[in-house]
C-alpha cells in the first residue's frame, strides 16, 4: 500500500481511443454503447498538456518548521560574519594570566580561588604568549605521574614551562581559544582574553532573535551523541574515570546506575578540586565520594531530551552558564551527551554547502 502522500501518476488518455472496457471502467456504458451518437470516450485536461505516459514530478511541499530552521540558521551566520571576536567580549571582565615560571602547585591554587578553570601562558623571558593551560592538561599530566609514583612524588616541584602538555596545546582541539594582539608601541605580544565556546553560543542567544525558531527536535536534527557513550558507576574509582577522559578525549563521564539511570556527571574540571593543595590520594576514592567534594554552589546537572529543540536549550545557555547537556528519558535514563562543540558545529557549519 502506498502512503497518502506519495506521488501518483495521473491517467492519462486520448480523446481518440476507443472506450474504456467496463470490466476496467464499471461506470462506463456496455463497449460498444453510444451515448449521444459517440463512443463513450473520456478526455482529460491532461491529455492535452503533456505526451502520453509522461507524469510532471511533484515537489515536496517543505514543512513551516523546517523553513524557519533554514532562516533562523542564516541570520545566525550572517550575524557572526558581521562581527568580531572582540564584540563577543563583555563590556567588564577580569583575565588571569600564568608565568610559565610557576609551579604546578602554584597554578592550581590560582585556579580554585579565583574559581577559573583556565588561563593563558605567559612567558616573561621572551615577552610571548606561551599557550593555554586547561584542566585537560592537568588530567594528562595526572594520568602520566599516576602511573609512575617516583614522578608522581616531584611533580608540585615542575614549572608550567615543563609540563609536556603545554607543547601541544595550540595544536589540539581547543574549546578556548585566546585573543592575542600586538602594543602599538612596543611592538609586543598582549593577552587580549579568553573566547570561550559557551561566550561564542551566549553572543548569539542574547543578540540574534531567531534563535527562537530553531524548534526542529534534537532526533530529527541527529545532534549530540548517542551511541559508545563513556560512563561509569558510583563506585568506580577517579583515577579510572580519567584514564577515560584522555582516551577518549572528552571532559565527562555521566555516573548511572545499572539501569542506567543518570545520578551524577563527573566533569574534568572536578579534577582540580580533589588534587588542591598538592594532595593525590583522593583520585583513589570512588567517583560517589569525590564528588561529595564540589562546591555547595555547584550549580549542578543540566539535562534534555530528544524531543527539545535548540530553541529551548539556546534559552538555558542565555540564562545559565552551561557547559554540556545529558541527554535523558522520561525516566532519567540515560539515552546521550549534547555538547557544546555539537552546538556550534550545527550552527555555524552544518548544511553551510547547501546555502552557497
Amino acid at each position: 500500500m502506498m502512503p497518502d502522500d506519495a506521488p501518483t501518476r495521473p491517467p492519462s488518455t486520448t480523446a481518440t481511443t476507443k472506450p474504456s472496457h467496463p470490466a476496467s471502467n464499471p461506470g462506463s456504458p456496455p463497449y460498444g454503447a453510444s451515448r449521444g451518437g459517440h463512443e463513450a470516450g473520456f478526455v482529460q485536461p491532461s491529455s492535452y498538456l503533456r505526451p502520453r505516459g509522461v507524469s510532471r514530478p511533484i515537489a515536496p511541499v517543505e514543512r513551516a518548521v523546517d523553513r524557519d530552521e533554514k532562516q533562523a540558521l542564516w541570520h545566525i551566520r550572517d550575524f557572526l560574519k558581521n562581527h568580531t571576536s572582540y564584540d563577543v567580549l563583555p563590556l567588564s571582565f577580569r583575565l588571569i594570566v600564568f608565568d610559565t615560571s610557576l609551579s604546578v602547585k602554584e597554578s592550581l591554587n590560582i585556579l580554585i580561588q579565583n574559581g577559573i578553570v583556565s588561563a593563558p601562558l605567559w612567558d616573561s623571558n621572551t615577552s610571548t604568549f606561551a599557550g593555554l593551560l586547561t584542566t585537560s592538561d592537568y588530567i594528562n599530566v595526572i594520568q602520566y605521574y599516576f602511573q609512575n609514583p617516583a614522578a608522581l612524588a616531584r611533580i608540585d616541584q615542575f614549572r608550567l614551562s615543563s609540563l609536556r602538555a603545554c607543547r601541544y596545546m595550540l595544536s589540539s582541539r581547543a574549546r578556548r581559544i585566546p585573543l592575542v594582539s600586538y602594543d602599538s608601541q612596543t611592538d609586543r605580544q598582549l593577552v587580549v582574553s579568553v573566547v570561550t565556546q559557551y561566550r561564542i553560543l551566549k553572543f548569539m542567544a542574547v543578540n540574534v532573535q531567531q534563535t527562537q525558531n530553531l524548534r526542529k527536535p534534537l532526533k530529527d536534527i541527529n545532534l549530540g551523541t548517542y551511541k559508545n557513550i563513556v560512563t561509569a558507576s558510583i563506585d568506580t574509582p577517579v583515577i579510572d574515570i580519567i584514564h577515560k577522559l584522555v582516551e577518549r578525549s572528552i571532559s565527562s563521564v555521566p555516573i548511572v546506575n545499572s539501569e542506567g539511570v543518570v545520578y551524577n556527571v563527573f566533569e574534568a574540571v572536578d579534577v582540580i578540586t580533589l588534587i588542591k593543595g598538592g594532595v593525590y590520594d583522593d583520585l583513589n576514592l570512588p567517583v560517589g565520594e569525590a564528588l561529595k567534594q564540589r562546591s555547595p554552589d555547584f550549580p549542578g546537572i543540566y539535562t534534555c531530551s530528544i524531543e527539545d529543540g535548540l530553541d529551548t536549550i539556546l534559552d538555558t545557555l542565555r540564562k545559565s552558564r552551561v557547559h554540556r547537556f545529558i541527554v535523558v528519558d522520561e525516566f532519567f535514563r540515560l539515552k546521550g551527551v549534547l555538547t557544546l562543540s555539537d552546538i556550534l558545529h550545527y550552527l555555524v557549519i552544518e548544511g553551510e554547502q547547501e546555502e552557497v
